[in-house]
């Protein structure tokens, strides 16, 4: 049966192959279930809620992508959109919450109509690749400094200065400086799921040390999105700021999804000789029909992760992999009391690291050709 809907043996793989690509590429992006509810938090969505529409969109995008489509990646919310919704959209712009998301619902649906009609593909091709650079690592840099500012390394200052360190000296900073260390040490040694380890071990010392306070419990049965679902407000939807934020959403996830589509798919092979993705609508499908549904749900776009590529490396080239990560996700939504406590100077530091990787194409633009590095700059 397994053959039959996944093609396996086309594909040069076998059914424990795809399980342990399964298992480290949850294990690589699990990260998201803490720091997206934290990052939304800023936005007034409720934390708990918000952790569980992350992972019941995760895993209805992650289904998607490895029945339809049949390749080895995995959905989840985006990171870099979710900081947009919270810090830009919300406490800068004054648009409540429920109105962002409309935004991306908005937007969500525009990707669904243009993936339906092939014109999405076409856009991934005529977009100059310096662009698709700059995009990348504007959001790395975004998503560097809010770490900074969450974790009170950095802090607001005043006119002329409007940066300054915080205390750095304080226990929470010096907690924050720790798990960043953690982190870059355990990749810097190839240790799988090294963010997620980070976190948890920083989250579990402050416990032990009473830094931050424990949970009630460790696994719950109660879920409720009564809060966060089906919230959308469409009030505003006509005003010109309404419209530019549809814009900016929906331009960040037509390039979040194209880079992460074409770098993951370089490294399983699945690329032709031009450099495009066979039969890409598919896995775009799935990207707009998982940001519908996450709006719907209550939380900001999703799609494809890059962290797909630890999965691939392990040798994960079917919808398999994703199969197995979807599950995964879904057992999470059991340890819900836990992960909600997660402090700030424990996930902070994963916002950091995520900007370092999402700058890492600035390599490939050209600094010698102005007509490149200018737009790119802006």
């Amino acid at each position: 049966m397994l053959e039959k809907l996944f093609h396996l043996e086309a594909n040069h793989t076998r059914v424990r192959t795809e399980i342990l690509a399964g298992f480290t590429t949850f294990i690589t992006m699990a990260y998201i279930i803490i720091v997206n509810p934290a990052i939304l938090e800023a936005a007034g969505i409720p934390k708990g809620p918000s952790m569980i529409a992350t992972i019941l969109t995760a895993v209805f995008g992650t289904l998607i992508m490895g029945i339809y489509a049949n390749r080895p990646f995995a959905i989840a919310p985006y990171m870099g959109e979710n900081a947009f919704i919270a810090y830009t959209v919300v406490k800068q712009m004054g648009y409540s919450w429920q109105t962002a998301i409309a935004a991306i619902f908005l937007g969500g649906v525009l990707f669904v109509i243009l993936t339906a009609f092939k014109i999405r593909s076409w856009l991934v091709e005529a977009v100059p690749e310096g662009l698709k650079i700059s995009f990348a690592v504007g959001i790395g840099l975004f998503l560097a400094f809010i770490g900074l500012n969450d974790t009170g390394l950095v802090a607001l200052g005043v006119p002329g200065a409007p940066v300054t360190f915080g205390h750095i000296s304080s226990t929470p900073v010096l907690l924050a400086v720790g798990c960043l260390l953690l982190m870059g040490a355990l990749f810097a040694w190839r240790v799988r799921g090294a963010i997620l380890i980070s976190i948890l071990a920083t989250t579990i010392f402050a416990m032990i040390f009473k830094l931050t306070p424990a949970p009630e419990a460790l696994i719950s049965f109660q879920w409720n999105l009564s809060e966060i679902a089906f919230k959308i407000d469409f009030g505003a939807v006509l005003t010109l700021g309404f419209l530019q934020v549809v814009l900016v959403v929906f331009i960040l996830d037509f390039v979040d999804t194209m880079g992460t589509l074409i770098g993951a798919s370089a490294r399983a092979g699945f690329l032709d000789e031009n450099g495009n993705l066979p039969q890409i609508e598919k896995p775009l499908m799935a990207d707009a029909l998982a940001t519908v549904f996450g709006s719907l749900m209550g939380t900001t776009t999703a799609g494809t992760y890059i962290e797909s590529a630890s999965g691939i490396e392990e040798g994960g080239r079917t919808g398999l992999t994703s199969i197995v990560v979807a599950i995964l996700f879904l057992c999470a939504l059991f340890f819900g009391p836990f992960l909600t406590t997660v402090p700030a100077f424990a996930y902070g530091p994963a916002l950091m690291i995520v900007g370092v990787f999402m700058i890492a194409p600035i390599s490939r633009l050209k600094f010698d050709d102005m007509t490149e590095l200018i737009p790119a700059f802006f």
